[in-house]
């Protein structure tokens, strides 16, 4: 059954990652910061760190917690030992996509309140 629902979810959480970083970046250029944000830039450091993070997040969600729960769930095969390596990687990764889903958040709302 895992096998099945799993890797359904785990589709739509990783293209959710792919277009919420589409969607910024898209939003950044219509709004004339994207190069200012993406090299750290005085003025928009509110948002710069914000990007940075979700680009961050994006890139575990798709080159460390997928490759990792493919492992775990057995839609890899992969030794035993490496599958509960590979679920811990995966649970820790994901541990830190949510720990910094809130900062995320703060940095891309405060830049329209003033930001930093």
């Amino acid at each position: 059954m895992s096998k099945v629902i799993a890797p359904t979810a785990l589709f739509w959480f990783r293209h959710a990652a792919l277009w919420t970083v589409i969607t910024g970046l898209i939003l950044a250029t219509a709004n004339g910061y994207i190069v200012q944000a993406l090299t750290l830039q005085q003025g928009v450091h509110s948002i710069d760190i914000g990007m940075w993070l979700a680009l961050v997040m994006a890139f575990n969600v798709w080159f460390i917690i997928w490759p990792n729960q493919k492992k775990a769930l057995g839609i890899a095969t992969v030794e035993a030992a490496e599958k509960a390596k590979a679920a811990r990687t995966a649970m820790l990764t994901s541990r830190f996509n949510t720990f910094f889903s809130i900062p995320m958040l703060f940095c891309m709302v405060a830049q329209q309140n003033g930001g930093l």
